[in-house]
């Protein structure tokens, strides 16, 4: 493969010093001469490993096509509209889901999507959690209700997850209920319906201009959390 570049091997030398694991790697260096390749397959996992974020925004929901219209994906309808809006070119599969990172007024923030179904949320926020290194009031998870009319908005800094069992799966693995959350009303209801099989339906055509607005608006709100604080939040979007 060559010789590598000096400027290269630099680079990797910096990485593995913050990392702090700098002297087996570079013994390794200097009992086996690196190629090209693994160096940059060494700063490939450490830049990965380095990633910093100071906010989380977490979209609950499932994966797969089939999922995208329901009224549990509104989550994720949420992330998409912000990385949409913040122009983000690139995400990755990281911490059980998508996740991509974005500077908005000079502040870095992280959008995730778990691919680990509702029910099972809290495994990709933990995992999301220790390894950016935040705090759970470092997280926003944005998720549906059906106890809120359609479109309806509410924000809280904590609380219980009142019956979802994303935000509930989230709670558990946290171990706390200091979690921000904003919801997205998709109720009410209908008498007589199944409530798995009402989240799991798409919304109706007359019910869309609704939440399409309700969306937007929800990605304003997790804007404002994320660059003015939960309570700026709050006062502006809970009413």
């Amino acid at each position: 493969m060559g010789e590598v570049h000096p400027a290269l091997l630099e680079g990797l030398h910096k990485l593995v010093a913050i990392a702090s694991f700098h002297l087996p790697i570079l013994q390794q260096m200097h009992d086996k001469k690196p190629t090209t390749m693994r160096v940059m397959r060494m700063l490939r996992f450490w830049r990965r490993r380095l990633v910093s974020v100071e906010r989380l925004i977490v979209g609950i929901g499932n994966p797969g096509p089939e999922y995208a219209p329901t009224r549990h994906n509104v989550g994720f309808r949420v992330v998409d509209a912000l990385a949409k809006r913040w122009n983000i070119q690139r995400d990755e599969a990281r911490f059980h889901g998508i996740f991509a990172v974005a500077t908005v007024n000079e502040q870095r923030i992280g959008l995730l999507k778990p691919l680990t179904y509702v029910n099972l949320s809290g495994q990709s926020v933990r995992a999301a959690v220790q390894q950016l290194n935040l705090t759970p009031e470092q997280v926003l998870i944005v998720l549906d209700d059906v106890s809120l009319p359609l479109g309806k908005l509410r924000l809280r800094a904590k609380g219980s997850s009142g019956g979802h069992k994303g935000l509930q799966s989230v709670l558990d693995a946290l171990q706390t209920e200091n979690v921000p959350r904003l919801r997205v009303g998709i109720g009410p209801l209908p008498e007589g319906m199944d409530l798995v099989t009402f989240v799991l339906s798409p919304f109706l055509p007359e019910e869309e201009p609704v939440i399409a607005k309700a969306v937007e608006q929800a990605a304003d709100a997790a804007t404002v959390w994320a660059i003015e604080g939960i309570e700026a939040a709050m006062q502006r979007f809970n009413r």
